[in-house]
């Protein structure tokens, strides 16, 4: 579904060519002056880590990626002619979500699911951890909004997540999609409006804040003035290709429309 561009990184100790990329980059002459990026987009783990001692099974729940949000960022790309950038390594490899450093970017446990291979890491596991996976998907990140930039428009800066229905023992989360913003509201607040228009339930900075949790929205758009939202789909919804291709229209639709409003663009510091 995707093309990649990126050549494998053979120089890491925690690869092999026989890894897939660190990132994934769609449509990166993409016409339209947004960038759409995937911090969760893949469950895969290196060979050198085998399954980071989890049940292979559990490789393929949420704790490991976001899951169908790759495959409505594919579609939406296409759709709106929109590069993408796309992380190529699960999230309890390394969050690219969240600062290196932060004690939940190599989580030793996730929904309550303990994870044995990030519990003995020293210091210098986590760098290169961060040094091969994080840095590269975020310079990636960088250059393609520079390369839109360039060509003589600011770029909006949407990501793309999904939420699990129920944590371990939480209570149900109801909303459709959440829209995650902070201080720039430019395209969250339309944005919001017009998906409960649809008939949604939407979760204004729930089920997660990006007041809390936004380190690639802080890192590329935020410090720059940049337009920038993010939103979280519900699992249940994005399980089947219908599914996806549902919240690609929608979306799509949803951006058509702000893409013509011109008080969106432009740079502007809140």
């Amino acid at each position: 579904m995707l093309d990649i561009v990126a050549p494998p990184d053979d120089t890491s100790p925690l690869l092999s060519p026989d890894d897939p990329p660190v990132f994934r980059v769609f449509n990166g002459e993409g016409q339209t002056p947004l960038l759409i990026v995937c911090d969760h987009a893949s469950n895969r783990i290196p060979l050198s880590m085998g399954t980071l001692g989890l049940d292979p099974e559990r490789l393929e729940h949420h704790i490991a990626y976001d899951i169908g949000a790759a495959e409505v960022v594919g579609r939406l790309a296409r759709r709106l002619d929109a590069p993408a950038v796309l992380s190529g390594f699960s999230r309890l490899v390394i969050d690219c979500n969240r600062q290196p450093g932060d004690p939940q970017a190599v989580p030793h446990k996730s929904d309550g699911v303990s994870v044995p291979g990030n519990t003995e890491l020293s210091e210098e596991d986590e760098v290169l951890r961060a040094e091969t996976f994080h840095e590269p998907y975020h310079h990636a990140i960088s250059q393609a909004l520079a390369h839109i930039w360039r060509a003589g428009t600011a770029p909006w800066l949407f990501s793309v997540h999904s939420f699990t229905p129920r944590l371990l023992g939480g209570d149900a989360r109801k909303w459709d999609i959440g829209v995650m913003w902070n201080r720039d509201h430019r395209l969250a607040a339309p944005m919001i409006e017009m998906l409960r228009d649809e008939g949604l339930h939407v979760g204004d900075n729930e089920p997660y804040s990006a007041r809390e949790i936004a380190y690639t929205l802080e890192r590329h758009a935020m410090g720059a003035g940049l337009p920038h939202v993010a939103v979280e789909i519900r699992q249940d919804l994005l399980r089947t290709p219908e599914g996806t291709e549902r919240w690609a229209t929608l979306l799509g639709d949803v951006f058509r429309e702000l893409l013509t409003m011109d008080a969106l663009h432009g740079v502007e510091h809140f």
